[in-house]
């Protein structure tokens, strides 16, 4: 049996309209496709500035965007001077996913699907950016959106997602 501790943190502004359940079952979908039996993921809904703050802090790029994976640790690496109990619960952190309810919302007017989806399509991609997937390559991005896709599907959403996946 899995034992995933998700934290999920909606900016009380946008609560009304994010449901947390949709959230944590995105999440869990991906970590069950992932076969990740012990994971810590955090989730925070918010807004464009601070969405914007963060992007142009920590990519240097001074613009919104949708979803930030911030990945508790690069690569397999832990500090040894951690104790082993300390090591091992840092290792068991994925890390966290921000996401601008605002530019979200924009973004699933422009591509014509529900919050409920826009909201599982960012969680899922950006939690797949904590797994180590990326984009930056034909290959890599096959591999990405191959694997969107099956948790997408799983979770009974079903858009077309190729004209938004060429755009990035």
């Amino acid at each position: 049996m899995p034992e995933w501790e998700i934290t999920v943190d909606i900016d009380e502004r946008f609560a009304p309209e994010v449901a947390e359940e949709t959230l944590t079952a995105a999440l869990s979908a991906v970590l069950t496709h992932a076969g990740i039996g012990n994971a810590g993921v955090a989730v925070v809904v918010t807004d464009n500035d601070y969405v914007q703050q963060l992007n142009r802090d920590y990519r240097g790029v001074d613009a919104p965007t949708d979803v930030l994976s911030f990945a508790a640790q690069e690569g397999d690496e832990l500090d040894a001077a951690f104790a082993p109990e300390a090591a091992e619960e840092m290792d068991r952190y994925l890390g966290d996913l921000i996401l601008a309810y605002p530019y979200a919302a924009a973004q699933a007017a422009r591509y014509g699907y529900s919050m409920q989806i826009e909201m599982q399509l960012l969680v899922v991609h950006g939690c797949l950016h904590l797994l180590g997937y990326d984009h930056d390559t034909d290959e890599a991005q096959a591999e990405m959106w191959a694997a969107q896709h099956a948790i997408l599907t799983g979770l009974g959403v079903m858009v077309d997602l190729t004209q938004r996946m060429a755009e990035e």
